[in-house]
């Protein structure tokens, strides 16, 4: 529905219908949220109830996207994770990681809402050099895996839950052998329909008959909620807002982090143009500026009230694409696009809520986190090659400044990274070049 102002609102049943494969996916895929669980435990000192409370609110404010008619799954900024934990391991865990991710989520807001209010996001990320962007991502790639198989690591403590899960989750997600399977026989493409949650059943399976993961024990009733404690505990309005110094300590994480989430928005926009492509019949528009505002919005709400580390971001890439295929066969299998993203979100929201789902799916959180750790610092390896594809100087730079994120912190890898290209790829030439270009914009206005 359209209102005077151009603002348009999507409500279920009323303007779509749910999609019963989504539903139940969602319903098993608020597994992969659920594993924020441990990451606001170990990184910011919650208890049990608080963090599965300011999921439950990281939840229900996804649905903000489908409700002003935004095509897409959101979730979180999920290829920079690792380098929020990177960023919070600098902090003693506590009210120090706390105001640390507050004022990290704050900023990481106010690029969103600025640069979308402004249209200005494509000219933001375009000035920063292909090497430098690709180091990012290979850090985050590097910080991610190292969670998984360093020392400690979950592959350490569950070999063959988190064996099995990442291997089918890869197999299933980036395989050309499974690709070519699913062009063949029905059973493999309703697999792939399904995105990563065929890689949580294996483990979930592999984990129970194996005794590796303790059989759940089975509750009812809703979670309980602890919104006192959560108040208290990390809201500014409890704990007081950051120093300047934290602020100010946060911009290069702020910067980089928008960097990772902007290259989801361009996957986002080039997901929904095959949809639009393939089916006419459905007037969809992606506004990749109503994406950055309301994504903001979410982090924002989210920094003043419940520091979320995991951030609020504009795409869960794997459940859009999942859902988009399924969405490209026609009417007959999915009638609008909004049926299954409304449908995948409700299901979530939902069903955070529910003790049966939260205690059955309890001793498979570290699980589902370290599959999708592994998915992302795949994800971000071969985003980050494309980048720098065919340049020898910019490979090296970028390989340079990925080590130092995951060695040094970011701030290190951003001053070695950014002396690399001045150095090393002739950066101080293109920059004094555009900026003749400018003078020459301006002279001629």
């Amino acid at each position: 529905m359209k209102r005077k102002n151009g603002l348009s609102i999507m409500l279920p049943f009323a303007h779509y219908r749910l999609e019963l494969p989504e539903v139940l996916q969602g319903a098993l895929m608020i597994a992969v949220g659920l594993s924020a669980v441990p990451i606001l435990q170990e990184s910011l000192g919650f208890s049990y109830e608080a963090a599965l409370t300011a999921v439950a609110l990281a939840e229900a404010l996804g649905l903000l996207h489908v409700l002003f008619a935004d095509p897409v799954v959101p979730g979180w900024i999920a290829s920079a994770l690792s380098l929020v934990l990177v960023y919070l391991g600098g902090h003693a865990v506590g009210i120090d990681s706390i105001h640390a991710l507050i004022a990290l989520q704050l900023e990481v807001s106010a690029i969103f809402i600025i640069l979308g209010a402004t249209g200005l996001a494509h000219r933001l990320v375009s000035l920063i050099p292909p090497s430098l962007k690709a180091g990012i991502l290979f850090g985050a790639a590097i910080a991610a895996l190292a969670r998984v198989f360093g020392g400690g690591g979950y592959l350490s403590k569950y070999p063959l839950s988190v064996g099995s899960g990442t291997v089918v989750g890869l197999f299933v997600l980036f395989s050309v052998s499974f690709r070519k399977m699913k062009d063949r026989k029905k059973a493999f493409k309703e697999i792939g329909k399904y995105g990563m949650l065929s890689s949580l059943v294996a483990a979930m399976a592999v984990g129970f008959i194996s005794g590796e993961l303790p059989l759940p024990e089975l509750k009812w009733g809703f979670i309980p909620f602890s919104f006192r404690e959560l108040f208290e505990a990390s809201s500014v309005f409890s704990v007081g807002l950051p120093s300047a110094s934290v602020f100010l300590a946060a911009v290069p994480t702020a910067i980089a982090v928008y960097v990772i989430a902007f290259g989801e928005i361009i996957t986002a926009e080039s997901v929904l143009a095959e949809c639009v492509e393939a089916r006419p019949d459905e007037p969809l528009e992606f506004n990749a500026n109503r994406t950055n505002i309301i994504t903001g919005l979410r982090n924002l709400i989210l920094g003043l009230f419940a520091p979320f580390t995991p951030l609020a971001g504009p795409l869960w890439a794997a459940v859009t694409v999942s859902i988009g295929e399924r969405y490209k066969e026609g009417k007959d299998s999915m009638k609008s696009l909004f049926g299954g993203v409304g449908a995948f979100k409700l299901s979530t929201a939902i069903c955070v809520l529910l003790m049966p789902v939260a205690s059955f799916l309890q001793p498979v959180l570290p699980i589902a986190l370290a599959v999708t750790l592994v998915v992302q610092g795949f994800a971000c390896s071969y985003i980050a090659v494309e980048q720098i594809r065919g340049d020898r100087n910019a490979a090296g730079t970028a390989g340079m400044t990925g080590a130092v994120v995951y060695l040094a912190g970011l701030n290190w890898a951003l001053a070695v990274g950014i002396l690399a290209y001045l150095l090393l790829e002739g950066g101080a030439g293109k920059i004094a070049e555009w900026a003749k270009g400018l003078k020459k914009l301006r002279a001629r206005k």
